[in-house]
């Protein structure tokens, strides 16, 4: 069994095309081009699993992917968690057993990712209504490498997940929309 750990650090970087100067002038390799993400967060009815700090996920892009991440550390900004993911043929059928178990949706959201690998590392430039991100993942000496040699030193490190910033956005801005979609934000200002 693989070790099934995630460690990572997540910043916030507004101008995604900066970082992918950097990216280029460091000679990282893309891995995948940009992809559009549909992301669905289930929980039990009483949110047990989100109050937990439990991810549980149903992903799409190019392949259909489910996620159980728990237990997360922080040092430095980097987040250290378990991470469990499997590739799976069909998110409809996925989607069924889910409910089937008790499991209700709590919450969609979507993002264009990019991906690229430099020294040892992933990294990921995430695009979401809200704002741009950039993930970078391996060991924690790997991940500060790469965030000098990409020039990030400066950029806020960001240990919540995607869900927690968009609900701390809906809440400031009085959104009504129950996901984070680009189409709930459509003339939204985010500030």
């Amino acid at each position: 069994m693989s070790d099934l750990r995630e460690v990572e650090v997540k910043l916030h970087t507004p101008n995604l095309e900066v970082v992918e100067k950097s990216l280029a002038a460091a000679g990282a390799t893309l891995v995948k081009p940009r992809v559009f993400e549909r992301n669905v967060r289930y929980d039990s009815a009483d949110g047990m699993l989100m109050a937990a700090g439990i991810v549980l996920r149903l992903r799409q892009d190019e392949a259909v992917k489910l996620t159980y991440k728990a237990d997360a550390s922080v040092e430095r900004g980097i987040v250290s968690r378990f991470e469990a993911e499997v590739e799976l043929s069909d998110f409809e059928t996925m989607d069924a057993i889910l409910r089937r178990l008790g499991y209700e949706v709590a919450l969609t959201y979507e993002k264009y990712r990019t991906t690229y690998t430099l020294g040892g590392a992933e990294i990921v430039l995430d695009e979401l209504p809200f704002g741009n991100f950039t993930e970078i993942e391996g060991d924690a000496a790997t991940i500060e490498r790469v965030v000098e040699a990409l020039g990030l030193g400066a950029n806020q490190r960001i240990t919540r997940s995607y869900v927690d910033i968009f609900l701390n956005v809906k809440q400031r801005l009085g959104l009504a929309a129950r996901d984070c979609t680009f189409e709930a934000f459509e003339g939204v200002d985010v500030g």
